[in-house]
């Protein structure tokens, strides 16, 4: 294998990067890699209580990728074991853990949707209850006595919930020192995670060390915001891009973005060359509308393709700028027991709202139309003479056909 020179790859290596800690040491682990022609060793671990990925997972994972088309090895972690304990990072409260069961089952769709992201070569993909559960009670206590509470309450975290006097459950401190026991394990060479994962990283830097193994370099990522521009993405407050979205919704969504985030999605989220970023400030500045389609071309680029990318605007286009209706839409059979039902009872019985407080407040925000005329008042009957186009929000349509 011949590797890149080491300012082709610490150019790629930087790229969005928020911190490597410290630089000088990966650029000695790069050079000696070089020179030894042998694979760095990239771990990242993936946290099994969130399934469902998004692009702000993306940010590590693409990082990883570019670390893999470098030559070198990554691994990825699933923490089937540490799910059980739950990851306390930027929680105000202790988090609830999960099943072994239920950690194999989400990390299995970790698995299928990370591949969207990762190449098939250069990588592993492993648990770590493959060596946390063999620990015994007395190697627990060995590892636990390499870290003091003192150190454990440097944590933003948990130091704010001292004192605020709010619980810290022991098992809590046990997290970080779990996760530096998956770097030991694996020896690895470079950790990667995003902002609010620094502590545990350089915990793992330490355990290493007091395990006599070569520490490992720590590069963290930044938190991507999410389509709202305000709070981290995430899909529990619906402002997330998910990497299995389809194109049309992919598409859609990266159009609702605030421009100020335009250029954060370029570096963090495409493949657009580094030569071209520079540029790409200007391109924002004087032309936001077209600069933003071309980021939404480029991101189903990636997860889809390029005809679909364009067939992606063609659509939207079509719904929203000549309010046409998508060629394709999903279809439903629908009985009733009279001629008309309730706006309510229909939204909920299509599966278009889960409950009749939540399709009552699609209808009072706008959100809720049949036939093209905006439905504005919850009371309304719908006569179920013809099939009936319903469009929920900006990109979902159901075509109810009576039975």
């Amino acid at each position: 294998m011949k590797f890149a020179p080491l300012n082709e790859q610490m150019d790629v290596i930087k790229r969005g990067v928020s911190e490597i800690i410290p630089e000088d040491e990966l650029v000695r682990k790069i050079e000696k890699s070089i020179k030894t022609n042998k694979q760095l060793i990239v771990k990242l671990g993936c946290d099994p209580s969130r399934p469902d990925l998004h692009l702000g997972h993306s940010v590590v994972l693409r990082k990883l990728r570019q670390f893999q088309d470098l030559g070198h090895l990554a691994i990825l972690i699933v923490g089937d074991f540490t799910g059980m304990i739950g990851d306390p990072s930027g929680k105000s409260k202790t988090r609830p853990s999960l099943s072994l069961e239920e950690t194999r089952k989400n990390g299995e769709s970790y698995f299928d949707q990370a591949k969207k992201v990762l190449s098939d070569k250069n990588i592993k993909m492993i648990y770590n209850s493959d060596w946390l559960g063999k620990m015994s009670f007395a190697d627990v206590i060995k590892l636990t006595s390499k870290y003091t509470v003192s150190q454990m309450l440097e944590r933003e975290d948990f130091h704010t919930r001292f004192n605020k006097e709010e619980p810290i459950s022991l098992h809590e401190f046990l997290y970080p020192l779990a996760q530096a026991m998956d770097s030991v394990a694996i020896e690895s060479d470079v950790e990667l995670g995003g902002t609010d994962q620094k502590f545990n990283l350089l915990v793992g830097r330490s355990i290493q060390r007091e395990f006599g193994k070569e520490a490992q370099v720590i590069l963290t990522m930044p938190i991507l915001p999410g389509t709202d521009g305000i709070e981290k993405m995430s899909k529990s407050l619906d402002n997330y891009i998910g990497i299995s979205d389809s194109p049309r919704e992919m598409f859609g969504k990266t159009l609702s973005i605030p421009d100020k985030l335009m250029y954060d999605f370029f570096l963090l989220a495409t493949n657009v060359p580094n030569s071209e970023l520079t540029e790409l400030k200007t391109e924002i500045a004087n032309n936001p509308r077209d600069t933003k389609r071309r980021l939404a071309r480029e991101i189903v680029t990636l997860y889809h393709s390029q005809e679909a990318a364009i067939a992606s605007e063609e659509e939207f286009d079509r719904i929203f700028v000549k309010k046409d209706v998508p060629d394709v839409i999903e279809e439903m059979q629908y009985s009733t027991t009279g001629s008309s039902v309730n706006i309510l009872q229909l939204l909920t019985e299509t599966n278009l709202a889960p409950s009749k407080g939540e399709a009552r407040r699609l209808i009072e925000q706008g959100g809720i139309s049949i036939n093209n005329e905006k439905i504005s008042d919850a009371k309304s009957e719908i006569l179920m003479n013809e099939p009936k186009i319903i469009k929920v929000g900006k990109r979902k349509f159901l075509k109810v056909i009576p039975g």
